[in-house]
């Protein structure tokens, strides 16, 4: 079987200064932001965290939700873990959900360093094994999916039924440089971004929208849910 090439997002060099400029003018993310950033390269994962104005209004939305409980599919070295936890209250917490025990390992560090381990569980394994240990606690205030796509209809099922009316949901990559409009542009990721968006728009448990973007990750958006 030839091997699978990996899907391909373009980026221009007037996106990426632009978003660099932006990052540095308005964001102005700390150490220990970078700390993490670093750590997943040194690590060999690949450099597909959030960008930092998309890390900056994370957080704001979760102060502006007046979020109490986060939760988060997809750790990776816990960069987007560390700018929510920051938007929660002192008694806030936050569950983030991580396949990979190494990008685990990495991610807790990175928080400790960032003096927010007291407040983030790291779970380890596959999500779809993870959610349903959820169920019965008290429900969740934000969640932030960033996993594989192929599951994100499973993800967005789960994120309404562990919330609650009110509760918000950050879907990310659903633009994924057009691909949802011709799966074929990417079999393995674009069905499932675009069965997602789908759900988004049928589901009565939702009211959503979505805001496209362009940066250093290429054209690409995130959808932006309320549970009803």
């Amino acid at each position: 079987m030839p091997e699978r090439r990996r899907f391909e997002h373009r980026s221009q060099p007037a996106w990426v200064a632009m978003e660099d400029f932006l990052s540095e003018v308005v964001v102005k993310p700390d150490a220990a932001l970078k700390q993490a950033v670093r750590s997943a390269l040194d690590a060999g994962m690949p450099a597909i965290e959030v960008a930092p104005t998309a890390g900056k209004l994370l957080q704001l939305l979760v102060r502006m939700s007046g979020a109490r409980r986060v939760l988060e599919i997809g750790t990776l070295a816990g960069f987007s873990t560390i700018w929510m936890a920051r938007g929660l209250p002192q008694d806030g917490t936050l569950v983030t959900l991580e396949y990979s025990p190494d990008h685990a390992a990495v991610a807790r560090k990175n928080l400790d360093n960032a003096e927010l381990g007291d407040r983030v569980e790291i779970r380890v394994g596959v999500a779809l094994n993870s959610l349903p240990e959820l169920e019965g606690g008290e429900p969740f205030d934000f969640v932030f999916i960033d996993a594989d796509k192929q599951n994100n209809s499973h993800y967005l099922d789960w994120a309404i039924k562990l919330g609650r009316p009110g509760t918000t949901i950050v879907l990310d990559n659903v633009v994924w440089e057009g691909a949802p409009l011709d799966t074929s542009l990417d079999p393995v990721n674009a069905p499932g971004i675009r069965s997602a968006l789908e759900l988004l728009g049928s589901d009565p448990r939702l009211d959503a929208t979505v805001i496209q973007t362009v940066g250093s990750k290429g054209w690409d958006g995130f959808a932006l849910a309320l549970v009803t």
